[in-house]
């Protein structure tokens, strides 16, 4: 079966790698942010498609049966997209998410309803860990009372001010190492989105062992799709034995 991917997480990866081992004809779409993303089976589609309506209209021109959003939970247009594209086209669609962290007993989190309320909340002189990828780092960076390493994969877009410094790394990522960072940074806050999986959450321990802040920002609302947590689930959910 033909099934597009909307990728950009380590779940769809593992998802495009299963469906191709089982034999089905699988694309993995990309935004394009990432310029060496880790490659999954399948083939490889970078670039948007103009909005929902386009989407559409790739999923028919190229004979999709099935449509997988595996994107960031915080993807809101990319989400919005999938579904419009599946009403206009009817073909099937499972929204494969992993599920949010939850905060262990005595830990330090503090729930932030967005990036706004989260520099708002931030303490004058703290020393900030900012894992929130690309978006909204103006939000932040702003804050010139605070100071700030900006973790990302790809180098920020625009030059950092004299507050912050980037340090660009890719995860997995491991307690003890990022123990170690805290500690040598003088880490104060730890600001964060509440992105869930086991590659990232590392962070979120060293921080708890350190009495870290965190300040985690919650999930957008997404419209509703047919949503599971894990690769196993999806596969199910995309009913690949009915037709």
């Amino acid at each position: 079966m033909k099934i597009l991917i909307l990728g950009g997480t380590e779940e769809a990866r593992t998802l495009a790698d299963a469906l191709v081992a089982m034999g089905h004809d699988v694309t993995t779409s990309y935004a394009g942010r990432t310029t060496d993303p880790l490659r999954p089976g399948g083939e490889i589609r970078a670039g948007g498609f103009g909005g929902g309506r386009g989407l559409a209209d790739y999923l028919l021109a190229n004979s999709f049966r099935r449509l997988v959003d595996a994107t960031h939970p915080y993807s809101v247009r990319m989400a919005t997209n999938a579904v419009e594209a599946s009403r206009l086209t009817g073909v099937r669609l499972v929204r494969l998410t992993r599920p949010v962290w939850i905060e262990p007993q005595y830990a330090f989190w503090h729930h932030m309803p967005n990036a706004e309320a989260t520099a708002d909340a931030l303490p004058a002189g703290a020393r900030v860990l900012l894992t929130v990828g690309h978006r909204n780092l103006d939000v932040f960076l702003r804050r010139t009372d605070c100071s700030f390493v900006v973790r990302s994969i790809e180098p920020p877009e625009k030059p950092l001010p004299v507050t912050a410094r980037s340090l660009l790394a890719r995860p997995p990522f491991f307690v003890g190492a990022e123990t170690e960072l805290m500690r040598q940074e003088g880490i104060s806050h730890l600001v964060t989105k509440n992105s869930g999986g086991v590659q990232t959450e590392a962070k979120l321990k060293a921080a708890q062992q350190l009495r870290v802040a965190v300040l985690m920002i919650a999930r957008p609302q997404l419209p509703p799709a047919h949503e599971v947590p894990t690769v196993g689930r999806a596969i199910a959910a995309l009913h690949l034995e009915r037709e």
